[in-house]
């Protein structure tokens, strides 16, 4: 009997291991997935003939006519739509068009190929610093978030079909909106510490108002949600499988509809019921919550070295390392900016975050955003000299500075609060 009980004992540990190397395995994949991110967006630095830059410009927005709505298509294929600003102007002016059209009952968006949209086209913005291009900066910046800020406030109902990857300016554009259906195919991620910026376009409201300290968890490491873990902690609104899609597609353009409990009724048809798989972080709320809600960046990396030594926990190793990857003077910003958020209305999350992101790109404080985007996407080497190097060289006076304009006569990112009334 006891030589049994000592084999089903060996059995049980030999499946446990078994267990935490496939646990393993999963936080590396995850890791890598971000890699592979990064890798994909490449496609933004090559290089196209002028004929061909010019159709790009008038296609890169498409319009869909239905019954009574109308969907804005985001065509950028090969870029993973990423937003440039000729898309935010064009995203302005057809929103304001159709919030007055009262032919037109709701609006909707989604994305051209494997994503919904990867977020800004950084790739653009750093040949832009690299000429001296400042304003072309901030005129990105203020179109884009002037749309985002459009969109949140928009007095029609919105929709947006989050199929594949939806990241960083991607979720700028769509989670302020009513509606956003994920599915199998989503990949939700706000990645910019891993490339010396903060987490933008409206990031630092919605973040900070998930559960708990999930804001900073995801707003520091950049980790990756799936569609059922953004349905779980509320980023999503419905899920359903891939396959579906199409379906929702065909019966939102059927509606002759501007009540938001028609279209959300269309959507429950077509939802799924779906939980986070036992790796996921909103299995771990407890620890992020010990962790992340922490007053400096050094206490959260003590904290979970703490935990990592007392747990055997893949996460935490993975977690750790995300964050030993990021810029140090990023991930103090980006702690700042999601306590701030967390405190203003959707408008003033805008304006701050207009503020840091000229403060990035204008190089005056430090040079990790241009240093980021070179290492990932341009000479590709993955090995970023961040400045400062380290936590601890990173002073208070240098995050303060990040928060204030780049100048005395340096006008702030006017939004129109007087007639589109800010939330909270």
């Amino acid at each position: 009997m006891k030589a049994a009980h000592t084999h089903t004992v060996g059995k049980i540990i030999n499946l446990e291991d078994q267990e935490d190397e496939e646990e393993e395995r999963m936080q590396r994949l995850k890791i890598s997935n971000i890699s592979r991110y990064f890798n994909d967006l490449r496609a933004l630095s090559q290089h196209r003939t002028s004929s061909s830059v010019t159709d790009d410009l008038c296609n890169q927005v498409l319009v869909e006519g239905k019954a009574n709505s109308r969907m804005a298509i985001l065509n950028r294929p090969s870029a993973l739509n990423a937003l440039n600003t000729n898309m935010g102007a064009k995203l302005n002016k057809l929103f304001k068009a159709w919030e007055n059209d009262p032919n037109i009952g709701f609006v909707s968006m989604k994305g051209s190929g494997r994503a919904f949209c990867a977020g800004g086209d950084i790739v653009s913005l750093y040949h832009f610093m690299n000429q001296g291009k400042l304003e072309e900066c901030k005129d990105f910046f203020r179109t884009l978030y002037s749309f985002i800020y459009l969109l949140g406030t928009h007095l029609k109902p919105h929709v947006a079909i989050l199929n594949g990857v939806t990241m960083g300016g991607g979720a700028g554009v769509s989670i302020p909106g009513t509606f956003r259906v994920a599915c199998g195919k989503t990949v939700f991620a706000t990645p910019e510490t891993l490339i010396g910026f903060h987490p933008d376009a409206g990031a630092s409201f919605y973040l900070s108002h998930l559960p708990g300290h999930l804001g900073e968890f995801l707003a520091l490491t950049g980790a990756k949600l799936n569609g059922a873990e953004m349905m779980a902690c509320g980023l999503a609104t419905h899920y359903s499988v891939s396959e579906k899609l199409p379906l929702i597609e065909e019966e939102l353009g059927k509606l002759v509809t501007d009540d938001p409990s028609v279209i959300e009724a269309c959507l429950e048809k077509y939802s799924d019921l779906v939980y986070p798989d036992k790796n996921s972080v909103i299995h771990r709320i407890d620890i992020v919550d010990k962790c992340f809600g922490l007053d400096t960046v050094e206490e959260i990396i003590d904290s979970l070295e703490s935990e990592a030594s007392l747990i055997n926990d893949p996460w935490c190793g993975s977690t750790l390392r995300l964050l030993k990857e990021a810029s140090p003077l990023s991930l103090k910003v980006s702690l700042r900016s999601i306590r701030e958020g967390r405190f203003q209305t959707f408008d003033e999350c805008l304006v701050r975050e207009y503020r840091m992101s000229l403060q990035g790109v204008s190089r005056l404080i430090s040079g990790d955003f241009y240093e980021g985007v070179r290492a990932r996407m341009v000479d590709r080497d993955i090995a970023p000299k961040w400045s400062p190097p380290s936590l601890e060289q990173v002073s208070e006076d240098m995050v303060d500075r990040y928060f204030s304009p780049l100048s005395e006569s340096e006008l702030d990112l006017e939004l129109p609060t007087k007639l589109r009334e800010a939330f909270n």
